[in-house]
């Protein structure tokens, strides 16, 4: 089950451009997971600041400093 912890989320969109399924939708106020997540675990990687958890290990994208 793929999860959002929205004290963390800065609603940054990234993990919505690498969802397969396009599952995910960014709101203005919150980042919602549907009924169509495959938990593949993109999203989960491709977050910068670590706010999504669960689905299937996917090796964490390297973000570089500046």
């Amino acid at each position: 089950m793929i999860t959002i912890d929205d004290e963390v989320c800065v609603l940054c969109g990234l993990c919505t451009g690498v969802c397969p399924p396009d599952a995910l939708e960014l709101t203005p106020s919150r980042l919602v997971v549907h009924s169509n997540c495959t938990e593949c675990g993109w999203c989960v990687a491709y977050c910068p600041v670590g706010a999504i958890s669960g689905g299937r290990p996917v090796a964490r994208r390297r973000w570089r400093d500046g």
